[in-house]
């Protein structure tokens, strides 16, 4: 899946993966984890277990990925706020203590999802503007890529050509 994330007039394609944390895509995600910038580690409030697990994705992303990743930890189904198994200062303080950025979403009314792909985006064009992350090392997942009639970096006409 790809999303489009408008930071300071510029449109930036982010694309996301979704393995579910299911151990059947355990290894799809390791060949995701080289090329990967940013990851969102999702857990459920209502599920104390799926915030059990926060600690291992994370440790896997610190060990298998690019070496300045972010990581933005969200717990989703803020709207279950009755159900609730983990609290919003838990996730916040595994957050900090992690340095991690934080959110609670609910992807079901859609509370804080574009806050946290604009967020998590945002902190990446620091990044790449501030040198910390270098364009020009291979691993670190960030292409930079001209598109058509966007006046801004695009395709040339030269390779536009071709089926992809």
């Amino acid at each position: 899946m790809a999303k489009n994330v408008t930071i300071d007039d510029r449109n930036i394609r982010i694309q996301i993966w979704d393995t579910a944390g299911q151990e059947a895509f355990r290894s799809i995600t390791r060949s995701y984890y080289k090329s990967s910038t940013c990851a969102f580690i999702v857990y459920d409030i209502s599920d104390r277990k799926t915030f059990d697990n926060v600690i291992t994705w994370v440790k896997e992303c610190k060990d298998m990925c690019y070496k300045d990743i972010l990581i933005v930890l969200i717990g989703n189904k803020c709207d279950l706020e009755g159900k609730r198994g983990v609290s919003y200062d838990e996730g916040e303080k595994f957050a900090n203590d992690n340095n991690l950025l934080f959110f609670e979403t609910s992807a079901k009314d859609g509370t804080n999802i574009n806050e946290a792909f604009t967020k998590a985006t945002t902190t990446l064009v620091q990044k790449i503007e501030s040198g910390q992350i270098q364009l020009d090392t291979a691993n670190s997942g960030i292409k930079i890529g001209k598109y058509p009639n966007s006046g801004k970096e695009g395709k040339t006409e030269e390779n536009k050509k071709g089926c992809c």
